[in-house]
Order: C-alpha cells, then structure tokens, then sequence
C-alpha cells in the first residue's frame, strides 16, 4: 500500500436527509477513493466521545438489510458555482458578439497568493475538443477572446492588460467570420460606490483598459455540444450528473451537468450574445437596456441571449432559474448555488436591499469552491424499521473488515418519531442549523485564527488534511472563499467530515457540535429516561405543533444558529406551557434561512455585528433566501436571552471552570432544583471539555438586555482565564461604567449564569450559560453535581401541575 492511500480518508460519504421517521427512506452515496469494496451497516450512536476520561464510544449495530459488502466507486465532487444553458443550434455561432460587465476577484490569484489560471466568463467551449468559442480571463489576469477550430487550433486574443481585484468593467469581444475581425477591449466602469476601490483608484482607465482590433483567419469556430457556461467552461460534456425539478422546481426534466473548467471567482451583470459582430455604440445600448423589446427589430433579432439576473427577483433572490429576455428564451439554470442578488455595476446605495431596487441587484457572485449538491450515485438505501427507536443513527463504513478502525467513516442521521406519534414525553433537538454552519469549517488548517482562539497549536485530523488538500467538499460558514467572500450558504448534500462520531474539534479542548449533543443521549440512555430526538429542520417544516406533543423540550449543547420559523415555534412552545431546557450557550444567536424550495442549503448573512469568522460585504446585508436583513437575532430585536433568560457574553476556547451557588438557589421557588448539592459546593469542576462545567462559550443574566425581571440566577461561573474576551458587539468603549473589553474574571461579565423561571401556563424554563455543561455529566459515573441538577430539574418538568 502506498504512502498515499495510507494518509488519504479512503471511504466517506453523506446521507439524503438529515432526519427520517419510521417506514421512510434514506439513501445513502458513497466516495471510495480507490474503488475499494467496503462493508456498510447502521448502527446507533450513544456516546461519541473517545476520551478516556469518560464512558467512552458506545454505539449499537442494528441489524439491517443495509449490512452487506459494497462494491466501491470513486465518486469526485464538481465543486464551483456557473450557470448552465443547455446546448441548441442557435448557438452554434459563426460570428458572434459576447459582453458583459464584471467584477472579477481573483483575476491572477487568490488572497494567499496562489496562482488562478484560466477563468471562463461566458463559454461555449469543449476543452478536450478545443472548439467553440468563450470570454476568458487568462492566467496573467487579462481579458482573452478564445476561438478552437480543433486540437491544435485555438487562437486566442488578449487585452495585454491585466485586470484589476474588486474593480467593475464593461467587457466584450466580437468576432467576424467572414472578415476574420476581431475586437476584445475592457473599460472599466468605476462609481463612487460600485467597486472595492471606486474613484480612489489613481487613473483606474490608464492602468487598467485595454483593446486589441485585429484581423485573423476567416471562417467560424469548430461546432461542439458543449452547453453555454458562465462562470466556467466545459472540460467533459457528460460527467453523469443532472440537476432536476426534485430540488429546482422551475425545471420540467433533468438537465445533464458536464465536467467544467476553468472556474471563474467574481461577479457578473448583464451577460449578452449576439449573432454578429456589432459595434461599440450597439453593444453599449444592449448592455444598458433590460428588456430586449425596448431595442430597435435590428438589433433585437440579433440578440441570442440577453440574461437579466435581476429579473426573478422579488420577496427572495433564491431560484436558480436565470432568465434570458431575448426573443430565443434561452433560460439558464444555476449550479453550486452562487450568491445571487448582490450589488451589480450600476450599485448606488441608495437602497440597501435587492427587495427596494432589484435593477441595482442583478450581479451574481461565483466561487471556484461552491457546492450545494456532490450529486453522487446512490450507494445504497435504508428503509427505517417501523420498530426503530427515535435516536442518533450512522451509516458505518469500513473498508477493510479485518482492520476497520483505520478506514472508516460514519454516515450520522436523526431518526424522529412518526409525525403525531411521539414515543416520550420529552424531546432533544439536534440543532442541524449549526451543524451545516460549521461544516468542513477546516479551521485547524487557519492557523493564525486558530492559535488566536484556542491559545495553543491545534490538532490535525485526517479529515482536516483532506480539506485543506481537496476544498472541493464544500466549506462552511466559518470558512472564506479563495477571494476573501464569506461563505454564506451551506448544505447536507455533501460529506460533512467534522460531523462524525470520534471527531476531535479544533475549537474546543475536546468536543464541539455533534458529540458534545450525543453527551446529552448517553445521560439519557445511562439514566433510564425515553427521549425523542429531533431537529431544526423537522421544527422547521412542522412549526410548534411538533414541539406541543412533549412535556419537556431541550436544546443541544450550541443550538447557535436559529431561522425565524424555529424561534417563532419555540416561543410558542414556551408561551402554552412548554418546559424548556437550554443546555447551551451562545444559543439562537445568528439568522439562519433554509431555501424555501430546497430543504438541504441554508444561508447566512454575517455583518453589522457579532463574534464572526467573516464581515459582510457593503449592501450584501439581506438574505437571498427570504430577503430580509441577515446577521444577529439581537440587531432585530429578537436577542436571546427574552427566550432563554441568558444573554452571549463571553468565549475562550481553552480549559472550562466551574459554578458556585448564588443566593437565588436558596429560594423556596428554586431550592428544589439544587436538591443535593450543598450551598457551598463548588458545582462541575470535572467533565470531557476542558475539565469543567462552564466553558467555551458562556451566557449571563442580564435583565437590561430582555432576561425576564421574575427570572432566578440560580449559580454563576468564576476563574476563567484571560483567553476569555468579551463578544464584539458589546467591546465597546465603556459600557454601563466598566470598560467592556477585559479579559477573563478582570470582566465582570465573563461568567455563565445558570436561571431559572416560569412562563405562562405553568411552563418554565431553565438555562446553564455554558457550553461545556453536558460534557459532566457523567463524571464519576454519572454520580456528581452536575448530573444531580439536570435529574432534579427533569424529574421536575414532567411533575403534571404546577412548579413550586
């Protein structure tokens, strides 16, 4: 065996939901990297944790048809966002006139300095053939015009200028085929408020134009079948991949996907073809007119394509569909979810959302490393048991049986009861929002942010190593583009390699996500209590009438990321006299928008404010999924903690501490609740992630901010290290008296509050502030503090009545 396979991750893959109920299917489509046979089976997930400190990894095999060897295939993902016209004879040109304008943000290379190459604007080009035609970047970053007549004859025709990063141009090429003239000239098209540089760009025509007229052989470029591309070019026709109406509901009938190349990074409005060679005065007009029948019959009868990617925009900019208002329709489909409505060339910021001015919104931004969807070939598939219990299941995959823990990967999935049949009067919810926000964040691999974070070298896995290699698994919203864009929209349909049972996560001393909630599952399991497991995408599609059916509802361990639909229902939830557990920390903190007709991507917006990973782009602020503003929960004035009584306040991603018991403890009301522990007893300073209770990320009590004035600060953290520092929106001067920005117990706001109150309805809610809670409760056995409080305030909730 090679060096290589033994340091590749030779078997992955993903699921094609995130959660199934009794009696339905889940498919499973699997990536072997050699084409090794691997065997499959489903097991249930109970801990998945390898500390050696705690109970360590449980899981259960259940016996299904599933179980079987599996002949391997290597299944690559096409990663870059384009947009597809499918080929037809009008495009099959002889002369031709191809514009745009565009905003290209990697034109040489990317932001670490690595070297693009070729990157296609608009295309219709088979690059194995070498025939058709296309706009191009070429790899010294200048405009080409790119002509094949068959191998070894291509032209190409270049600007000789390079074009600027984050500038807007006006762009064509023309081509007569009788006359053998050709023209490509770049004019940039520089505002007050259009581009990253604008007027203060010194002499931005001088630096920057270009044109080149010249005359070449006559006759028209060789005919292919290659699709018209924009973004991107075809290197395979057929890659055996289709889009269809399942996830794009504007289409009637799948449409083939080729293999594409030469993938563009940037922006791009108004993208024409025209059947001749027009002038600059025509190609001007048709640049700026939106509507094809606004133009002269001459004019219009020799336009082919005329795409306004502002013309489906209205309460969202969420189709995929591309419209094309020339008289041949030649509508266009996108592929890998570019982000669509974002400032075009005639941006004026006078409205801030595509919803006031859609006109000033028709850009699409393209990105080399988007994937909404690795439309691999179904592997195999499962049709849950109707006897299956609710709970964290896992497609298992080992390629070698006789040395199976060297290769493998887990496949995890949610299976929920049936709908309106709950199984427990209690339920957990996975919170799959911000499982997709983290996805493949590959942040060991950043390590400037890293080391900054955690204050010490991070730890690589082989899943980072394959990220950091191969991006084309699809980033997550904590990661950038390679031209600096945040990444805004994330989906399931790909492997998720940090979403694994074992998986050691670089911003925690042990556990982030997925096995810090299956912490919450093995207290359950090991305590003998019923759970129903759900998600944010069940709440999602089924709103409070899901979470009604349970006494007892309860957060996993950083439920960060929250749609409206999700916080609506559970302030519902709460409102009728649902008792809720938060066991988390900085909780409901960012909008998120699932895709209103593609329930595997979601988008989030990070601007404005906030501990984040990225900052907006200037009039980018609204979500292209529902149109409204994206960011913090609290800059729409729905913060946290009037759900939750707690407020995000702090993080450092070191070692955890612990609790002390406050005076509220002590209450008739909420004495109960610490039944067991002693008033002076130090509470979790033991646990799997960072050796403490409080950690990570913490929350406090804070009524100025929407804690409820009847809520109870039950206990509240202290000895936290300087790595703690104070979330950014509120690092402000001074803040109520103290500065705000301290580090460590030198703030007093660096804490976790534990409170507890009653909501109408003999509802209640109780919240731990911290991250890191979960992760004690089973030190010792089970047998401790932390686990004492999280009986006490479960068996309470399902006491039938009212609280003390």
């Amino acid at each position: 065996m090679s060096d290589r396979q033994q340091m590749m991750l030779r078997i992955t893959g993903y699921a094609s939901q995130m959660s199934v109920s009794p009696g339905e299917e889940i498919t499973f489509h699997v990536h072997s990297e050699f084409n090794e046979s691997y065997q499959a089976d489903i097991v249930r997930l109970i801990h998945g944790d390898t500390n050696p400190d705690g109970p360590g990894f449980k899981e259960e095999l259940i016996h299904t048809t599933v179980s079987d060897l599996y002949v391997g295939k290597n299944q690559p993902i096409h990663c870059g966002s384009y947009v597809i016209v499918p080929a037809c004879p009008v495009l099959d040109l002889s002369s031709f006139t191809l514009c745009a304008f565009v905003y290209p943000t990697t034109p040489t290379t990317d932001l670490e300095g690595v070297k693009i190459g070729t990157q296609a604007i608009i295309s219709k080009w088979d690059a194995l053939e070498e025939t058709g035609y296309g706009l191009f970047i070429n790899s010294n970053g200048e405009l080409t015009l790119r002509i094949g007549r068959g191998r070894g004859k291509v032209e190409e025709f270049s600007t000789g200028r390079p074009l600027f990063r984050k500038v807007w141009y006006k762009v064509w090429a023309t081509y007569d085929s009788t006359s053998g003239e050709i023209r490509v000239v770049q004019q940039p098209y520089v505002t007050h408020t259009n581009g990253g540089h604008g007027p203060s760009m010194l002499h931005p025509v001088e630096d920057t134009a270009g044109r080149v007229e010249m005359r070449t052989h006559a006759g028209g470029p060789r005919l292919n079948d290659a699709p018209l591309l924009m973004a991107a070019s075809t290197e395979k026709t057929h890659s055996g991949r289709s889009i269809c109406g399942g996830h794009f509901v504007e289409l009637t009938e799948p449409w083939e996907l080729p293999v594409h190349t030469d993938k563009y990074n940037g922006k791009i409005d108004c993208p024409r073809i025209a059947r001749r060679s027009l002038s600059d005065a025509e190609i001007d007009l048709i640049l700026h007119t939106p509507d094809a029948q606004q133009l002269s019959n001459e004019l219009r009868a020799s336009l082919i394509g005329m795409w306004d990617f502002s013309a489906n925009i209205g309460k969202n900019a969420a189709s995929t569909l591309i419209v094309d208002t020339s008289p041949c329709l030649l509508h266009g489909q996108c592929v890998n979810m570019p982000v669509r409505a974002v400032p075009g060339h005639n941006w004026t910021s006078d409205y801030m959302s595509f919803t006031q001015a859609p006109h000033e919104y028709s850009a699409i931004h393209f990105h080399d490393e988007s994937v909404d969807d690795a439309r691999w070939d179904v592997s195999f598939a499962l049709t849950v048991p109707d006897n299956l219990p609710s709970g964290v299941y896992a497609a298992r995959l080992r390629v070698n049986r006789i040395n199976s823990a060297e290769h493998e990967d887990y496949i995890p999935f949610i299976v929920r009861p049936r709908r309106g049949r709950p199984t427990s009067k209690m339920a957990l919810v996975i919170p799959t929002f911000s499982y997709l926000a983290y996805a493949n964040d590959n942040l060991s691999m950043n390590a400037v942010l890293c080391e900054l974070l955690i204050g010490r070298v991070p730890l690589l896995q082989s899943g980072d190593l394959l990220l950091n290699k191969q991006r084309g698994y699809g980033l997550g919203t904590y990661a950038t583009y390679r031209d600096g864009w945040g990444v805004n929209v994330s989906s399931y349909l790909r492997p998720i390699l940090n979403m694994r049972p074992k998986f050691i996560h670089v911003l925690s001393p042990s556990l982030w996500q997925m096995n810090a909630d299956l912490h919450i599952v093995d207290w359950f399991h090991h305590m003998g209590y019923d759970l129903d497991i759900i998600t944010d995408h069940d709440i999602q599609r089924e709103g409070v009438e899901l979470l009604k059916q349970y006494r007892v509802v309860m957060t996993g361990h950083h439920p960060e990321y929250s749609s409206e639909q999700t916080m609506n229902a559970y302030h519902d939830y709460q409102m009728q006299g649902g008792r809720w557990l938060y066991l988390a920390a900085n909780g409901f903190y960012w909008a998120v928008v699932p895709h209103p007709v593609n329930p595997a991507l979601m988008e989030v917006r990070k601007g404005d404010n906030g501990s984040r990973a990225w900052t907006i782009n200037p009039g980018e602020y609204c979500n292209a999924f529902d149109g409204k503003h994206g960011g913090l929960w609290r800059v729409r004035g729905r913060v946290m903690s009037k759900q939750l009584g707690v407020v995000f306040t702090s993080f450092g991603l070191t070692y955890s501490s612990y609790y002390r018991r406050s005076p509220d403890s002590e209450l008739a009301e909420c004495s109960w609740i610490m039944d067991g522990v002693g008033v002076d007893e130090t509470i979790g300073d033991f646990g799997l992630i960072g050796d403490g209770a409080a950690g990570l990320e913490l929350d406090r009590y804070d009524i100025e901010l929407g804690t409820p004035h009847r809520a109870f600060l039950l206990a509240h953290s202290e000895g936290h290290s300087d790595i703690f520092v104070t979330v950014t929106e509120e690092s402000t001067y001074h803040s109520r008296g103290y500065f705000s920005a301290g580090t460590g117990d030198n703030n007093p706001r660096t804490r976790a509050d534990m409170v507890y109150y009653k909501t109408p309805n003999d509802g209640a809610v109780f919240s731990v502030g911290s991250m890191t809670f979960t992760g004690s409760l089973s030190h010792n056995n089970y047998e401790n503090n932390v686990s004492r409080i999280m009986q006490n305030v479960i068996d309470g909730f399902l006491t039938e009545g009212p609280l003390p």
